[in-house]
């Protein structure tokens, strides 16, 4: 008989379908917006738009062995979760009250704008090297939900 996914299980297989797009060398993350249960913006890591992407120009990040969670000044790359709500903004969706799946922790640059980016609940697939970014979620009221991810 078929097993049909929970709404959870759903949202997060396709956050790890985005992020099958990232262009990031060190990491591959995907978010998913999600408001009654309709996606609403998706985003993964990667250059801004029209610049060179990472895999093929390097990355400073890597090169100076920067452990992850840190300087996070010298990426060249828009985090998921960031590039999620910049494109609902850029297409004029508003993601008041929507939910963000996303396949990493949110960092704190991240947690900082999906908080004023008015997201009610964040569910996630992997730990992130700096809690603070769940900190300030908590602190803000946003409902955390951390849904483990097998690894590929």
């Amino acid at each position: 008989m078929h097993r049909r996914p929970s709404l959870d299980e759903y949202f997060m297989s396709i956050a790890r379908v985005v992020a099958s797009r990232s262009t990031c060398l060190r990491q591959n993350v995907g978010a998913v917006i999600v408001r009654d249960k309709r996606i609403l913006s998706t985003g993964y890591n990667g250059a801004p738009m029209g610049l060179p992407h990472c895999f093929d120009i390097g990355c400073l990040r890597k090169e100076l062995n920067i452990p992850s969670g840190e300087r996070h000044e010298l990426c060249r790359a828009v985090h998921a979760e960031q590039n999620a709500i910049i494109q609902a903004a850029y297409h004029g969706v508003s993601i008041k009250d929507a939910t963000l799946y996303t396949t990493h922790q949110p960092c704190i640059m991240c947690a900082k704008m999906i908080i004023n980016a008015g997201i009610k609940k964040v569910v996630y697939g992997k730990d992130y090297a700096d809690n603070r970014g769940l900190e300030f979620l908590k602190e803000a009221g946003i409902e955390i939900v951390y849904f483990p991810m097998e690894e590929d």
